[in-house]
């Protein structure tokens, strides 16, 4: 990857990819340790990206036998950095591999979950002008046996691009991205179409206003405009519903996959679930710092997936008896074969009355936790990110900075 870079344009540093285990700031340090006369345009970029943006992380000047520097045949250089500051506060000695993406893989492990986003991720930059500089680490023993290769993460490397801003700075806050641009998109979508589908079905089933509601009255065409925006915007839900369902599995954002969906992985998650259900209760004043969601909300989330799924479900059986001529809608129309549709009916509209309590209590807790925990909730679904302390470990992420 130096070879690539010399001799071109300047080279710029932009953003940290991390797969949770070391906090970008420790990726960026561990990316620049280099000897102090290294005239390599990448290990210069990081120099000047650790002393101009972050002047509070551990600038390392390597000696020249502790780098074993890249070749052709292998893609990435050896490190070794005495006295590393892990984030429990401890020093150890450890061994950095910097290289390309392919290589630092192939050469260190990493879980199958992980690798598909590092994977994903350094696409995503490459597609915008980028390339990816790989991170990975080994403890060093007593005797200076070098353990096994952890993949950490990349630092954003570009040729001839404008040095990106970094906003956060050295100062005691960092902002952290959290929900992505499609993820806040489908958001305030679900939002308008859960709206429009709540008034226009309470319409359908009790017609409180226009000539419906008025005995001997001429009906018009009024609840057959008010049917065909519920049933647009049905369908609508249902399209939307399926692009979340395929973004758990294919999202590069970690927070978008599946298997953030379900909180209770150990014991500590379990305990955590405690905390924050007391925490909601005002029992205890401080609950545990999550970036994303805690466990009550991942788990409240689930079922909320699990209940809108279940109300595009018996919405379309009821939809259905329209159109009994097809075989599609024949299937479809199953459970009211089985329970009836006045019942359905019935459960449809308590389905509809239960999301809005839910909206009622998120609403109410969203804003509870920015006046009470500053997390800058209700912000992040604008603009994508909140702002928290450098040095705060949370349990979904590595320690922030």
């Amino acid at each position: 990857m130096t070879a690539a870079l010399a001799g071109q344009a300047p080279v710029s540093i932009g953003g940290v990819f991390t797969v949770r285990e070391l906090s970008e700031g420790r990726i960026l340090a561990l990316a620049a340790a280099a000897p102090a006369a290294s005239t390599d345009v990448v290990d210069v970029a990081l120099g000047a990206a650790i002393r101009g943006d972050r002047p509070d992380l551990e600038a390392r000047d390597i000696a020249a036998e502790d780098v074993d520097p890249a070749t052709r045949e292998r893609r990435y250089a050896l490190t070794m950095i005495r006295g590393f500051s892990l984030e429990d506060g401890s020093t150890a000695d450890v061994v950095a591999m910097r290289g390309s993406i392919e290589a630092v893989l192939a050469n260190s492990t990493v879980s199958r979950k992980d690798r598909g986003l590092v994977r994903r991720n350094a696409a995503w930059v490459g597609r915008r002008g980028w390339r990816p500089l790989a991170v990975a680490t080994a403890p060093v023993g007593p005797n200076d046996e070098v353990g096994e290769f952890r993949f950490q993460g990349f630092v954003d490397v570009g040729v001839g691009r404008p040095r990106p801003i970094d906003r956060s700075g050295p100062s005691t806050w960092a902002r952290v991205e959290v929900w992505s641009a499609s993820l806040r998109f489908q958001h305030w979508l679900n939002v308008a179409i859960v709206f429009t589908l709540s008034c226009t079905g309470y319409l359908i089933m009790d017609p409180f206003f226009g000539p419906e509601a008025h005995a001997g009255a001429q009906t018009g065409y009024l609840m057959g405009v008010i049917r065909f925006i519920h049933f647009t915007a049905a369908f609508t839900w249902v399209v939307v519903g399926l692009t979340r369902v395929v973004s758990a599995f294919v999202s590069r954002d970690r927070h978008l996959r599946w298997t953030e969906w379900w909180p209770i992985k150990s014991k500590r998650d379990l305990r955590n679930l405690g905390r924050v259900i007391q925490h909601y209760a005002l029992i205890k004043e401080d609950s545990p710092l999550y970036v994303a969601h805690n466990p009550l909300q991942q788990l409240t989330y689930a079922a909320l997936y699990c209940a809108c799924g279940v109300q595009m479900i018996t919405g379309f059986a009821l939809y259905s008896l329209y159109h009994q001529s097809s075989p599609f809608w024949q299937v479809v129309a199953t459970p009211v074969h089985i329970v009836g549709a006045p019942s359905l009916r019935l459960f449809h509209t308590m389905m509809m009355f239960a999301l809005w309590m839910f909206v009622i209590i998120h609403v109410y807790l969203a804003v509870r936790a920015d006046s009470l925990e500053r997390h800058g909730g209700i912000s992040s679904m604008i603009n994508g990110g909140v702002w928290l302390r450098r040095g705060a470990k949370p349990v979904d992420a590595p320690e922030i900075g």
